[in-house]
């Protein structure tokens, strides 16, 4: 494996590791990154689909003390179980449909005037809903009911559309659904556990005959570097929305997906 190929890994994998838990579409901005660095085909998409289980990973190792006391009382405590039930009903929708149409999805939409589109879009919504300031109801994700777990879940679906951002549209729509912004932000990442889990391994397990032996170090250096951007991004995303409130994602969108829309434009000329 050649050293340009183990570089575009890491670069990538800094990509999806720094943007996969903030509302700014970690899938548009590694097909954009993906474009610039020559690297697309079918291996590419398995391989920015594959090094999001790295950034899942810091998770659950951040919140591995969370996740082990719930293992532990899953058969007595309500409150746990209470846990893992929103998350099932958080991920279903996304499953469901996403089982549907992935095919469809990753053979149609992966694509630069697609995520441009969404990235304006999603920042002129990010701006209204500032706007609207909803009544905050939930303060942490202990409290969160199972009817607003839905609610997150089919918000989610709106992420099947690359550049619509994952992160953003569970965030947002709890947010909207009357979590506060840190209950709303911590349950969007406990939800990409099963929701990015089962995304790879069907992604796998259908570009199996794309893959060989060769791309293991590839992968391996992507996965790697995913995980330890995502663990600095986690830590810091969680003190920023403490604080602070989405606007100025918003903004990056907007002007992110303007400037991506004239350069793809002037390429196509």
């Amino acid at each position: 494996m050649d050293l340009l190929s183990l570089l575009h890994a890491a670069i990538l994998g800094l990509v999806e590791g720094i943007t996969e838990f903030i509302p700014v579409s970690s899938t548009g901005h590694l097909i954009v990154a993906g474009d610039l660095l020559g690297f697309t085909g079918e291996r590419a998409k398995t391989f920015e689909i594959f090094i999001q289980l790295g950034a899942i990973l810091a998770v659950v190792w951040l919140y591995r003390e969370r996740f082990l006391l719930v293992a532990r009382s899953l058969g007595q405590s309500p409150g746990s179980r209470a846990f893992v039930g929103n998350l099932a009903l958080g991920f279903l929708p996304a499953a469901v449909i996403g089982l549907v149409a992935h095919r469809w999805i990753k053979a149609h939409l992966f694509t630069v005037p697609t995520v441009a589109g969404a990235l304006v879009l999603g920042g002129l919504v990010i701006l209204l809903i500032e706007r609207t300031k909803p009544i905050e109801r939930v303060a942490t994700v202990e409290d969160l009911p199972p009817k607003l777990a839905l609610g997150v879940g089919f918000a989610q679906v709106l992420a099947l559309f690359p550049g619509v951002s994952r992160a953003g549209a569970t965030i947002l729509g709890g947010y909207l659904l009357g979590l506060s912004r840190t209950a709303a932000t911590e349950f969007s990442f406990f939800l990409a556990i099963p929701v990015m889990v089962a995304a790879t391994l069907l992604d796998l397990v259908s570009s199996r005959g794309n893959l060989s032996a060769a791309d293991i170090p590839v992968f391996a250096v992507g996965f790697v570097v995913s995980f330890l951007s995502a663990l600095v991004v986690i830590r810091a995303f969680i003190g920023f929305v403490a604080k602070r409130d989405f606007t100025p994602f918003a903004w990056y969108r907007i002007a992110a997906g303007s400037a991506l829309l004239v350069w793809w434009k002037a390429t196509q000329g």
